[in-house]
């Protein structure tokens, strides 16, 4: 019997980008995914075919949009835009490496390292607005489909930001509790009352290649 009162979000990462594929931020950059990020689309789109879903959300950017296509084509779901689930805005950072960041500001890459909330990289958006919105858009999510299951797409720090608003981790910890998802793994979360329990992290949905 369905548990109404219970809603299973499972959070994925879009595919690679050409920016990721080198180490580089892409917040609010609006970048393009590789061919190898079209085919993580593609695995986790086979695997919504049997994830039971009832809903399907994105964030605004294409990279996002584009991972979502595959599940939208196995499902038959329409995928609806969330502009709250957009990444957060890396300032300087944006499209540069952590290297190169280090070589032209040295002292901000270093307390970014000692507190990646308190301290964010120059001119970025703050993390606690972006775990506010972005945690605030999922339990929307959650409250449109109760005792449903639904599959977001959208982006790795947001994610970390939002898991550890969820549950009542310190921001400033999510690089070293939540490590970097992988592209297209699903991460899952159970939202009953406006409180989470994280079921799964980081699973992967990407077909192995035998060596």
């Amino acid at each position: 019997m369905t548990d109404t009162t219970r809603t299973t979000l499972f959070l994925a990462r879009h595919g690679e980008t050409v920016w990721h594929e080198e180490n580089r931020y892409a917040g609010v950059s609006d970048i393009a995914l590789t061919p190898r990020g079209a085919e993580q689309a593609q695995d986790l789109g086979a695997w919504a075919a049997g994830a039971g879903l009832d809903a399907i959300v994105t964030s605004p950017l294409s990279r996002a949009r584009r991972t979502a296509a595959p599940a939208v084509l196995a499902t038959g779901l329409a995928a609806r835009v969330e502009s709250d689930l957009a990444e957060l805005g890396f300032g300087l950072a944006e499209g540069k490496t952590l290297g190169e960041m280090r070589r032209t500001h040295p002292e901000r890459c270093a307390a970014f390292l000692r507190d990646p909330a308190a301290h964010p990289l120059p001119g970025g958006e703050d993390p606690g607005a972006a775990a506010t919105r972005g945690t605030a858009a999922l339990l929307r999510e959650a409250e449109r489909h109760p005792g449903g299951r639904v599959l977001v797409v959208a982006h790795s720090t947001l994610f970390r930001l939002v898991l550890c608003r969820l549950l009542s981790i310190p921001p400033g910890e999510y690089r070293r509790v939540f490590p970097r998802p992988l592209n297209c793994a699903v991460t899952e979360v159970r939202v009953a009352g406006g409180r989470a329990s994280l079921m799964s992290y980081n699973v992967p949905t990407t077909r192995v290649v035998p060596g």
